[in-house]
């Protein structure tokens, strides 16, 4: 029997695998918290960035951007976790060159985060689709509220920085009601000015993550506009909080408040 099996990532990569799976690390933070919730005892490093969940005890390797590519290496993982848009192709390359397995992930919807990650346990890690998992599908499957609300989410001020077209977040957006006005623009995650920060909207969601807006920052660049505070985790991670986020989020874009 076979000692070793090869099995695609999300890019099509033909990733080589040990038939058991033993020793994972995690350069991402969603994938982090899903290998940690579902199959904790696989995991031995992670980022500094990996915060969920809390109690998680595993070395640290640096962050996405600058991963300790020889410490990993001395680790010898059967896998490294990483994905497209957080972790950067010379990390990967240099990985493979070290001959460490890396399966990278691409997501840019929320159906293709429950497709990544089912494949992500079932083929590269050799275990059963988690329930969290099966129940986070069906969360997600409910119809959008109507009619939609022209909205924005910043992720940086000074400068501006927001939510635009091709992300995670605003296809998630979308299936909470939400229309982005900059998810026109060409870039993902568009610069504006203050004028054009407000243009047309009629909602401004602040997530805490990766800006840090608070009551009292943040909200006073949208006069007269409703400003929904959300836990940024809940907007951007695809993970086991999936299960919750949809529920908690409508929630705080219905008690979305003028502040003054």
């Amino acid at each position: 029997m076979s000692t070793v099996r090869v099995e695609p990532d999300d890019l099509g990569f033909e990733t080589t695998l040990p038939a058991s799976i033993r020793r994972v690390v995690s350069l991402v933070p969603s994938l982090t918290e899903s290998v940690a919730h579902t199959c904790p005892e696989l995991l031995v490093a992670a980022t500094e960035w990996c915060t969920h969940p809390g109690e998680l005890d595993v070395e640290r390797v640096r962050g996405t951007k600058n991963p300790d590519i020889r410490r990993i290496v001395e680790l010898a993982p059967d896998l490294v976790l990483c994905n497209k848009e957080e972790n950067r192709r010379i990390d990967v390359d240099r990985l493979r060159a070290a001959g460490i397995a890396v399966w990278v992930t691409d997501i840019e919807t929320v159906d293709q985060a429950i497709g990544s990650l089912t494949r992500m346990f079932t083929s590269a890690l050799g275990i059963e689709r988690p329930g969290w998992l099966i129940e986070a599908e069906s969360v997600w499957a409910a119809t959008a509220p109507e009619p939609s609300r022209a909205a924005v989410i910043p992720i940086w001020r000074d400068p501006w920085m927001v939510v635009g077209r091709d992300t995670f977040t605003g296809d998630l957006a979308a299936r909470l009601g939400l229309r982005l006005v900059h998810a026109v623009r060409p870039d993902r995650y568009p610069r504006t000015s203050l004028d054009e920060l407000t243009a047309d909207v009629t909602l401004a969601v602040l997530p805490d993550e990766p800006y840090v807006f608070t009551e009292s920052d943040g909200p006073e660049a949208f006069p007269g506009i409703p400003v929904a505070l959300v836990a940024g985790r809940d907007l951007t991670w695809y993970g086991p909080s999936l299960v919750t986020a949809r529920a908690t989020l409508l929630d705080r874009l219905a008690d979305a408040q003028v502040r003054s």
